[in-house]
């Protein structure tokens, strides 16, 4: 049975703790669903369709990217779990703040689909304190992106902020 586990978030912009924490689910997993939650009620920095495209570019070189698929998805995490039949929901924790939420988040999934179970991962210490909050103000005011986003994701974060 292939072990497959959905990586949901909106990854606005994707960093240098997503490709982490993703870097090291491949090994625990034989494919990692990636799901681009597009929330109309957020002002996003990129679209769905840009998101999908700087996270392939991202993980292009990478010698387990075939074992990473990349979608879009709007609703409950749940009933897109059971329509891809995914039992395992993966999350990427970096302070306790995040693990108060996400476990809140994690047992209202669990009610709500009690077959589909969540997995806590925690990326390398030094990336704990990297946030999408954080990288686009350093984008907004023209800072150095370099040890927060892949190159990719910088250059698009300059031309989409004009700096």
């Amino acid at each position: 049975m292939e072990r497959v586990a959905l990586y949901p978030g909106s990854f606005d912009p994707w960093t240098n703790g997503h490709l982490d924490i993703l870097s090291r689910a491949v090994k625990m997993f034989d494919k990692i669903i990636v799901t681009v939650a597009v929330n109309n009620k957020k002002d996003a920095v990129f679209t769905g369709e840009e998101r999908i495209k700087l996270i392939e570019e991202s993980i292009s070189h990478s010698e387990w990217s075939s074992q990473v698929e990349i979608i879009q998805f709007t609703g409950l995490l749940v009933d897109l779990a059971r329509k891809k039949e995914v039992n395992v929901l993966l999350r990427g924790v970096r302070q306790i703040s995040d693990f108060e939420y996400e476990f809140r988040m994690a047992l209202a999934n669990r009610r709500l689909a009690p077959e589909v179970d969540t997995v806590f991962l925690m990326p390398d210490e030094q990336l704990t304190f990297i946030s999408a909050t954080i990288v686009k103000e350093i984008a907004a005011w023209g800072g150095d992106l370099s040890s927060f986003v892949p190159d990719n994701v910088a250059r698009a974060l300059r031309d989409k902020y004009d700096t």
